[in-house]
């Protein structure tokens, strides 16, 4: 059984991989975990002789197999969590997360299992994140950003970034996991994009645009 230190390390390095696609730099690892570079970079050694990550210094740190297992199996909790404290105990999705941190380390097998089977073997977090399944695979990406569309183009929103101001903000709006959405314009050098959210016009900052995902209707 890994620290909770260690394994919210790898999961944030899981998470910054899964957005860039390439290494996590030392300097976004430690702004992701509240820490000083120095730190960052301490704990990345540590990972690195755990064999959880590859380290090369100025190339970043990329998770090995065993890091990703536990990156994924603390997300799989994490996910599952924010899913039963909003299904089953009705607390709102923009306060689930910092809970849901607190319980993700002790999260036994047994009761991992029996929330998975209680709320139906679910795909999805209650912020359209991807739950990965006991085999802590996680499925293909196919959403694109809510930026990507052009005028005209209809889509349902798929994930909304899990971020609690963020959330309050995107309620008030309407735009939440299945709800439709269709691009009206796109105003140029980075100005606002306008969209129909289920046929209510709203403007939205191009930097969230581009952190929403979106998929075919």
């Amino acid at each position: 059984m890994q620290s909770e230190a260690v394994q919210d390390y790898v999961k944030q390095i899981h998470l910054l991989q899964a957005q860039s696609d390439r290494p996590a730099t030392t300097n976004e690892i430690a702004e992701k975990m509240g820490v000083s570079a120095a730190a960052a970079t301490a704990m990345v050694k540590k990972l690195a002789e755990l064999g959880l990550v590859e380290h090369r210094p100025y190339h970043g740190a990329q998770l090995t197999d065993a890091g990703n297992r536990v990156a994924v199996e603390v997300l799989r909790h994490h996910r599952l969590l924010e899913l039963y404290l909003t299904e089953a105990l009705g607390l709102p999705w923009d306060s689930v997360h910092v809970e849901a941190e607190r319980l993700e380390h002790v999260l036994s097998e047994e009761l991992e299992a029996a929330l998975d089977r209680a709320l139906g073997y679910p795909d999805t977090d209650p912020h359209g994140d991807p739950i990965p399944g006991p085999d802590l695979k996680l499925p293909a990406e196919t959403s694109r950003a809510l930026l990507e569309l052009e005028p005209g183009d209809d889509a349902v929103i798929c994930r909304v970034p899990d971020d609690a101001p963020l959330l309050r903000y995107l309620a008030s709006l309407g735009m939440v996991p299945e709800a439709r959405v269709r691009m009206v314009d796109k105003a140029p050098f980075d100005g606002p994009v306008s969209l129909e959210v289920d046929g209510v016009e709203q403007s939205l900052g191009v930097a969230v645009a581009g952190r929403i995902r979106v998929g075919p209707v």
